[in-house]
Order: structure tokens, then sequence, then C-alpha cells
């Protein structure tokens, strides 16, 4: 580099720590004489425009005169009452800018630039507000609050406390200019407000808020007014709360986004909880909160002050995007500009007894000021209606004629005991698509459209898994009890809901089901394992045994990929499948809104559909699925090609296992997938009574079967990639997808709807 630059670059920058000017008042001598040292060794900029400050001044005091050019000057003069027009007021020297502007002191200086306020702000409010000291902790809002009150001057002094340097990525929503790179954000703000109000003081903390000098910020040289928090930091934010609290400081926050803002008046209610009581259930002590340091550890703080509901789609869809495709939490200069107004007017009215209320409230223009076009809103599918008692008793007959004469007497008994077993098998999303009917000694099989699936069921194939599941239980537990059972299965092309009749007879010798009839004792224990694998290999016996299971069901065949390329490929196909899957309306809907459970306690009042914590996610990744819930965000995702983010739970689930598994059948008829549900089932008992966890990964033969539909141009390529690993079954039907791991019990078992909401007895 130049040396000339360096000299200059080492001059510059033993200004970066100066943020407040210089006066001379040149009635004093000792200010004269700097004075005019200054003028003798500086390059200054020189702005003199005290003539016409007077004449503003007069102007002002005098609302009603019409004075000519001559009676200004005639009223001047006697302002002047003596002085040189050259001595009166201040000069003030900005060494940063190295400019010396001219002005009216400090009392006539703030009653001009003031003069504007009347009567939104009275002369008496304004004195009030000149006593009033405010802590901003945060410098992107922060600096609009801060300018903000110091343009209506809504106070008297201001403490600034932020330990960043400007960033040209901050220049987005921060008003400063290039020549600030570099320079505290603090100082950058006081500089500013200097060069708008020298005689406005301000005091800054540039190493931001910390546990040691926080009373200090609170405290030194009077006790603040109000806190204005607008920091990153979680702990920082609870820290500043708390010893408001005790301090009876009124705290404002506001967020950025819809023009959420928060009130929290400590000053009238000492005793209210901070954050509203959101964070009542978590451990507040300092100690414990400074030692957060992953998200993992700050999500259970984060959510209910960012207050995750309510945020705007485009906030929703732009946080799954952070360290994705942008680096930082986006902000922009409207909304900033409008949350340094909107604290400013808060601060005031607190200050002027003109409010009172502590709670969270919206200003949201896009809201107030809205688009009156109609929005494109997904239209679920409709659902069948419930199947009643008479409506199976009615098919039931129409089936009869078909159905065998000979068949054995059981009770009601032994038949909710089946039934009991029976409902044990896996569904789709826990759809449980099942009604039962029992009538003149046969027991009836129904589909049932229970509302949960639609995108995830394409022409019934995952349904029709599940009734095949249900069937292979009900067998396994016929024999259990001593009772041998034919299965009578219906044309399903031609109707929709009957699936299978069950006739009875006693079991002989000979009369054992095919497969291992030892596998009933694992029906409580069967579930879906979504916890993390150890990656550890599958011995080739058990493999075997799998295999075997499934090829017991006529016409079923199982494939097991199990190199690491190959889990590698498939785990990048996963994770593609369900982005793609929450890209799509209503793929979203069926995950967000009929599948997944968001409480224990809704989870255990619908008993279907999967508990939210059964899924085995962090809270980070629950965040990520709160924000996409949105239908909004999601299709903002979708419009800028992105939400990649949404691929990892869908990686994740694959990367830690151990083998993934496919099940084909010869075809894609009801009967095949029928079959295909009970050859699902041989194999998972088959995977429990071996140690080995079982979780379905579908979504990749969902998209498959919907190749033909308008969802986007990737999914040839995915399709393609999924032939390419499984390239021996393009003239079979895929039927059930799966990983395989040697992993922990999970903690949580869906729940179920009992035997009694879905078996119903003939009256006769």
């Amino acid at each position: 580099m130049h040396s000339k630059i360096e000299f200059l670059l080492d001059k510059s920058r033993q200004l970066n720590h100066i943020y407040k000017p210089s006066f001379f008042r040149l009635s004093v001598e000792e200010n004269k004489n700097r004075f005019d040292d200054l003028i003798e060794s500086a390059n200054v900029f020189v702005s003199d425009e005290i003539y016409d400050q007077l004449k503003e001044l007069i102007k002002s005091r005098n609302p009603f005169a019409d004075f000519t050019s001559d009676e200004y000057a005639t009223q001047i003069q006697k302002h002047l009452n003596g002085c040189g027009i050259s001595d009166y007021g201040v000069w003030v020297h900005y060494p940063w800018s190295h400019r010396l502007v001219h002005l009216l002191d400090e009392t006539e200086f703030i009653e001009l630039r003031t003069s504007a306020n009347k009567n939104k702000i009275t002369i008496a409010e304004r004195s009030i507000l000149a006593g009033k000291k405010v802590g901003v902790i945060g410098l992107s809002v922060g600096q609009s609050v801060s300018v903000t009150l110091a343009l209506e001057r809504g106070c008297g002094e201001l403490r600034l406390a932020d330990f960043d340097t400007l960033e040209l990525n901050n220049l987005n929503r921060i008003r400063t200019g290039v020549h600030n790179l570099g320079l505290f954000k603090a100082y950058s703000v006081a500089r500013e407000i200097a060069e708008i109000d020298p005689f406005f003081k301000v005091v800054c903390f540039t190493d931001g808020i910390t546990e040691e000098n926080i009373n200090e910020f609170l405290t030194g040289g009077g006790k603040l007014d109000a806190v204005i928090d607008e920091c990153d930091s979680v702990n920082i934010k609870i820290l500043c709360r708390i010893k408001a609290r005790a301090l009876q400081i009124p705290v404002l926050m506001e967020a950025s986004d819809r023009g959420t803002f928060d009130v929290e008046r400590f000053d009238l209610h000492p005793d209210m909880p901070i954050m509203h009581g959101w964070l009542d259930h978590l451990e507040l002590d300092f100690e414990v909160l400074k030692k957060l340091k992953t998200n993992e550890e700050k999500v259970p703080y984060m959510l209910p002050i960012s207050g995750l509901e309510t945020l705007s789609a485009r906030m929703r869809a732009s946080m799954i995007e952070l360290k994705s495709t942008i680096t930082t939490w986006p902000q922009l200069a409207t909304a900033v500009t409008l949350g340094g107004a909107l604290a400013a007017d808060t601060c005031r009215r607190i200050f002027l007894n003109q409010f009172t209320d502590s709670g969270r409230y919206f200003i949201d223009l896009e809201a107030l000021i809205s688009d009156s076009r109609p929005k494109n809103k997904f239209v679920p599918p409709p659902i069948q209606p419930a199947l009643t008692a008479e409506k199976m008793e009615e098919l039931a007959e129409v089936a009869l004629p078909f159905l065998p004469e000979n068949r054995l007497l059981i009770t009601k008994e032994i038949v909710t005991e089946l039934v009991t077993q029976a409902i044990k098998a896996p569904s789709a999303g826990n759809a449980q698509p099942w009604r039962w009917y029992f009538s003149k000694c046969y027991l009836f099989l129904f589909y049932e459209d229970t509302g949960i699936l639609s995108f995830g069921d394409n022409r019934r194939t995952a349904s029709y898994l599940a009734l095949g599941a249900a069937i292979e239980n009900l067998e396994l537990a016929a024999n259990q009890s001593g009772y041998k059972t034919e299965i009578h299965i219906f044309p399903l092309q031609n109707q929709l809901q009957l699936t299978a009749v069950f006739t009875f007879t006693e079991k002989t010798a000979e009369g054992n089901i095919k497969g291992n009839p030892g596998l009933f004792e694992y029906l409580d224990k069967r579930l879906t394992n979504r916890n993390a694998g150890s990656m550890e290999t599958i011995a080739a016996d058990k493999i075997s045994k799998l295999g075997d299971a499934v090829t017991s069901v006529h016409g079923a065949s199982l494939i097991i990929k199990n190199t690491a390329q190959e889990l590698s490929s498939f785990a990048a196909i996963n994770g593609a499948a369900e982005r793609l899957k929450l890209l799509n309306p209503e793929g979203h809907y069926e995950f967000f809104e009929k599948i997944i459970r968001w409480s224990e306690q809704e989870a255990g009042e619908k008993e279907d559909g999967i508990n939210i914590s059964g899924l085995c996610i962090s809270g980070q990744e629950e965040i990520a699925l709160k924000m996409i819930r949105s239908p909004e965000a999601v299709k903002l995702l979708a419009e800028w090609n992105a939400g990649r983010a949404m691929e990892y739970i869908g990686r994740r689930s694959v990367a830690t296992s151990s083998a993934i598994g496919l099940i084909r059948m010869p075809d894609g008829s009801p009967e095949s997938y029928l079959n295909g549900g009970r050859a699902m089932e041989r194999m998972w008992l088959t995977a429990i009574q071996n140690g080995i966890s079982v979780q379905p990964l579908m979504t990749p033969l969902v998209l498959s079967q919907q190749a033909n539909t308008n969802m986007g141009n990737e999914i040839p390529g995915l399709i393609e990639r999924l032939n390419l690993l499984f390239p021996d079954t393009d003239q079979q039907t895929r039927v059930f997808l799966f990983k395989l791991s040697i992993a922990g019990e999970p903690a949580l078992k869906s729940y179920r709807k009992g035997v009694n909401e879905v078996l119903y007895f003939a009256e006769n």
C-alpha cells in the first residue's frame, strides 16, 4: 500500500473513538484561544447560518407577526444586545468530519429545533421529557429508535450499548455512510445525533451489555427511565429484564416483523413476570443463561420471545433459509424505521403518563394496507362420509351370498380380542383406515377414509398396506387363540369399502398359518423407531430372516441396500423427496394439518396422527417445522426455488441407519398392496424379534406414484436416482420402502383408537 495512504489511514483511525463534538463560546477567552488555534491549524469546513437561525427564532416567538427584511434586521440587532453576530451563540466542531458549525446556544437551539413539535408536545411536556433517560441495547432497530428519540427530544439522555462495528450488510437498514464502515455502531449513532443536536447527551457502551457493566448502564449517572431491548443475545435479553424489573424500569422491544412491539411496565407492576410470563416454565438464573451456547440450548428461550406463531410468512420462509442461502436474520429499512417510530412514540407516552399498559402489539402494514385481490388457497380434498353401522350392515348383506356357509360360532369377547390385536398394525400417518363389523359369525373389514391421508394415499395404496398388516395381525391373533382363519378378499377395484371377510374354524395341528407363528408376542413391541441408529452392520443371518418373512407371502420379495455409498445416495433421495412433499400444497396440508399432533393433549384427544414429540427431532428442527407450517411461507420458498434446509431431517433419518429395504410385489393392484401389507408386517415383526428397528420412508415412492401430476420438474430426476439405486425392480411394483437400524427404544408410542371405536356388532 502507498505510504501516504498508510499515513492517512492511521490518522483517520485516531478519530474512530471520538463521538462528541467540541464547543467554542467566543465570549470566553480560553474558548476563543482554542478556536483561533483550530482555525489556524486545521483544515476545517465552516458553516455559518447564524443569521437565519436568529431570524427563525424571532419568527417562532412572534407567530402572528409579518416582518419585513428590515424589520427582521432590527429585531436581530435588538436580540444580539450589542454582541457581535460572529461571537453570538456557539461554534461546534465535529472532529470526525472536520466541520465547524455556528449555532444558537443550547437553550435557544432546543427551543427553535423543537418549535415545530408544538402542540403535539407542549413546552411543559418537553421539560418533563428532558429529564428522562433511555437505554438502548442493540443498534440496528436501536439506531432508528435512538435517532427518532433525539429528533423529537423524547428524552434528555441516551445510553447506547452495542459491541459490534458497522459492516456493509448493515447498510440495508442502518442510515449511515460507507465512510463509517468499521466504526462502532454506538459511535456512529452518537455522531449522527450530535450532528442533529450537539447538546443532546449520549453515553456509549462499546462492550455491549455484560454482567459486569449492566448496573452501570441502568443506574450510572441516574437510573434509566426506560430500556429498549433490540439485542440478539438471549441471555442479555433476559438479564436486562431481570435487572430492570428489580429497578422498576419499563422495557420495550420491537421485532422488525409485522410491527411486533412488546411493552413490559415493570415501573407500574414490579411483580409481573418477564416476557409476559411466557418464560415462567424455564430456568431464569443468569448463571444458567450465560452458559447457553448451542441453538439447542437457546431454542426453549427463543421461541416465546420471538413469538413464532405470529411471524410473517416472509420471515418464516427467510428463517428457513438461514445458513443456507442467507447468513443472518433479515431486516428491512422500512421495518426498522417503523420500529424506531413505535419505540420512540411509546416511550414518550409512557413518560407523559399517556400509556400505562403492558402487552404485545402488532402494527402490521401488510394487514392494515392490504391487497384486496383474492388469495389462491389450497382446498383440501373431500372426505368420504363416515361408515355407519347401518352402512356396514347394508354392505355386509350384499356380500353374504358370496361367502361360504360353514363357519365356526365365536363369541363377541373373542372377536373383540382379535380385533384389538389387529388394529395394532402400522398405518401411514397413523391414519388407522379400518372399521370392523361382526355379523352372523362373519367378521367384515372395511376401508374407512379417516380424513388424514390424501397426498400420501394415491389410489389408496398406503391404506391397503395398512389393511394388509391388520389382516396379518388378526390371523396371528386367531392362530394364537386356537382358531384358523379363512380370509376372503373382495374385488377391490369394483367397490370402495369392503376389503375382506373372515370366517373361523378350530385350529388343527396342520392349521398353523404360514410364516412365523411366534411373531404374535411382538405385536405390542412393533412400532416405528425414529431414533438415530448406531450405523452397526446387521448380521447376514438376520437379513436372511427378514427376506424369508417377506417371501413367505406369495409374490413378495425384498431388496436390501447397505453399503455406505448406497446409504448416502438414498439419504439424498429421501431428503429431496421430503422437501418436495412439503413444497406441494396438498402434501404440506396433509403433513401439518392432518398428520402432526402439535401437543400431547391433541394427540391424546384425537388418538391418531403422529405426536410431534414422537418425531425424535431436536428443538431447532421443531422450530423449523413450525416455521414451515405456514402455507404462505412454503409458497414463498417454492417460488424462490429454495427450502433446501427442509431436506435435513429426511437426510439425517437415513444417515445413521444400517440398511435400506424395499418390498416388491408383482404388480400395482389393490390385492398386491394388501398382500404387500402382510409381507411388511411379517418383516417388521421379524425385525423386532431380532433386535432391529424399522422406520418407513415412503415419500420417494409417494412422489413416484404422482410423477405425472403437476409436481414440478424435480420429480423425474428423483425417480431416475431411485431407479439407479434399485435397478432390478422396473418390472415389479415397489410397495414399501424403509430403513433398518440398531437403535434405542423410542420414548413415545403413538396413540390408537380403542377397539370400541372401530368395531361394531350387529344387533341380531
